[in-house]
């Protein structure tokens, strides 16, 4: 036998079971009982093609059943079934329609499984991208916790893992976006005017002028600056003082608590931190480096 034979009995169980390349996945009209020992009585008088693995049979009724599929070899063109272990019945299928969805993209399978309200007991069987048919097995994603400051919004280190997860190879991840909003920290405070990092889009609203370190203000004015470490040095070196400050490191404003985490950090450049759960990249971090952060996250080497 071939080694890229699946192996069944021990897949029913499993969370977040993609068959990838979907190729692997055969949709099939289905006449017979929707029961496990007519499902495996009809599968093994049939041949199937030789990269089939996993099998959902539908009927009539609009009713439907997964199946993986434990083929003789990987050889002959078709070939006939040594083992077959049903996955989900018809009442622990749900059927989606999304001509959006990646089926070959795990994270947007179990995206589109939550948003629909499967639970991690059941099996989405999702038609989405030209018309390319997908399941996934259990869904429970890994849930991450992405800090960021906004403005700008949505912030850009959300949008860099989201465009990450839409073509890595990764387990399914759900980033679930904890903002600290810069506006709201300042909401308390009256100062003559405010410095901060960088323009970025709404923070020249903040009730107070409002100057930006990166261009070097030419007149030390009276104001408070909105930065971490990273901008105290600047000021450091262009003024030789330390203003009043409004602490704004997603580092320094959120606990690591266990919860898995991923945040940015000026005074990392190049580096990848990681601290149990809390894994650190450099604020200019590019998807490269996002995407072996997220590796790393997931128990993977880190290498892309």
């Amino acid at each position: 036998m071939v080694g890229d034979i699946l192996q069944v009995g021990v897949l029913r169980q499993q969370q977040n079971f993609v068959p990838l390349p979907y190729r692997r996945v055969s949709f099939q009209p289905y006449h017979g009982e929707m029961n496990e020992a007519a499902i495996i009585a009809h599968l093994l008088n049939r041949e199937v093609y030789r990269r089939t693995d996993v099998i959902v049979l539908h009927n009539a009724d609009n009713q439907y059943a997964v199946a993986a599929v434990q083929r003789l070899d990987s050889e002959n063109l078709f070939t006939r079934l040594a083992a077959v272990e049903v996955l989900a019945l018809p009442a622990d299928c749900v059927y989606l329609h999304d001509a959006n969805t990646d089926v070959a993209n795990p994270s947007a399978l179990a995206k589109i499984a939550r948003l629909n309200g499967v639970n991690k007991q059941q099996t989405a069987i999702v038609e989405g991208k030209f018309d390319h048919i997908n399941i996934i097995h259990h869904p429970d994603p890994i849930i991450l916790r992405v800090v960021e400051v906004t403005p700008p919004d949505p912030p850009k280190l959300l949008a860099l893992i989201e465009q990450v997860l839409s073509y890595a190879d990764l387990p399914p991840i759900e980033p679930v976006l904890h903002a600290i909003d810069l506006r709201e920290l300042c909401q308390d405070i009256k100062p003559e005017s405010f410095l901060v990092p960088c323009r970025s889009g709404g923070l020249d609203k903040l009730g107070a002028t409002v100057h930006f370190l990166d261009e070097r203000p030419a007149k030390r004015e009276n104001w408070t600056l909105i930065g971490c470490e990273r901008s105290l040095q600047f000021h450091r070196h262009y003024y030789g003082d330390e203003p009043p400050r409004v602490e704004m490191c997603p580092r320094q404003l959120v606990k690591n608590d266990g919860t898995l985490t991923i945040l940015k950090c000026c005074l990392l450049e190049y580096a990848i931190e990681q601290e149990g759960a809390l894994t650190v990249v450099p604020w200019g971090a590019d998807l490269k480096m996002i995407e072996k952060a997220l590796r790393q996250l997931t128990g993977g080497s880190g290498d892309v």
